[in-house]
């Protein structure tokens, strides 16, 4: 049977989901909590990659699996050899033909900052500091320009083996709260990095280190502004995972 994962992790530990050589990982933390509890070395499949250091509130993997254990008990018998930094939240009867991730249809993206003259401890694990002026509204502006089917090589870092740039982002939601700010970023598909560089593009606007003019041309050109960062990726959790 196949069993469909909902999963919630801090990444800061992690050298990212997907299983590699030189770090441990959260797929691989998975798995092997998944022999513990079944015996079994099976494969778990997530709905992307996730960064080292990215985190996750609901990201959607699958397996397969001939244990006895029910469907939607197996959130438990993981939890109970999974570390606390990462957690299933809930474990389900998936069908035969569901892919994790070839299945996703929208994914979205929350990176958190906060507004602060100084670092505030208790913050700076799942978020970054910003200076207190920021300008929300310059911001908000600048990213309806990103909205909809695009290249975004621009906002792409290198290393990407992506076979093509093209993305489709349906919306970019940017919230303030006592100067906890969120960017909710919702797309078909992220590439490497891209909503760390979509965010440090939003704050070199903010800060008048490019206009709205220079965001165009970044996604007419395919070309970015040394200026324009790739934040920490310790601001950026994958918040969902939509599927048809």
């Amino acid at each position: 049977m196949k069993i469909k994962l909902t999963v919630s992790y801090d990444g800061t530990n992690y050298c990212g989901w997907q299983v590699q050589p030189n770090g441990i990982t959260v797929q691989q933390v998975l798995e092997d909590a998944l022999f513990l509890a079944t015996g079994e070395r099976t494969r778990i499949t997530g709905s992307g990659r996730t960064d080292a250091g990215v985190h996750a509130q609901g990201q959607v993997a699958h397996f397969e699996t001939k244990s006895s254990i029910p469907p939607e008990k197996f959130y438990k018998a993981l939890n109970a050899r999974l570390p606390e930094d990462i957690k299933v939240i809930k474990s389900e009867l998936a069908d035969d033909h569901f892919h994790a991730c070839n299945n996703a249809k929208k994914k979205t993206y929350t990176y958190s900052l906060y507004m602060s003259e100084v670092e505030n401890p208790l913050r700076e694990r799942y978020a970054v500091r910003v200076d207190e002026n920021i300008n929300i509204e310059k911001m908000k502006e600048v990213a309806k320009l990103l909205v909809g089917e695009h290249d975004f090589k621009a906002f792409c870092a290198s290393g990407s083996g992506a076979k093509t740039t093209v993305r489709t982002i349906y919306n970019i939601n940017i919230e303030n709260v006592n100067g906890e700010i969120k960017i909710l970023v919702t797309g078909n598909g992220f590439l490497y990095n891209m909503v760390r560089i979509i965010v440090g593009t939003l704050i070199g606007v903010s800060k008048n280190e490019i206009d709205k003019a220079d965001v165009q041309k970044m996604l007419t050109t395919g070309k970015r502004p040394q200026s324009i960062k790739t934040l920490s990726p310790k601001g950026l959790c994958l918040t969902s995972v939509e599927y048809e």
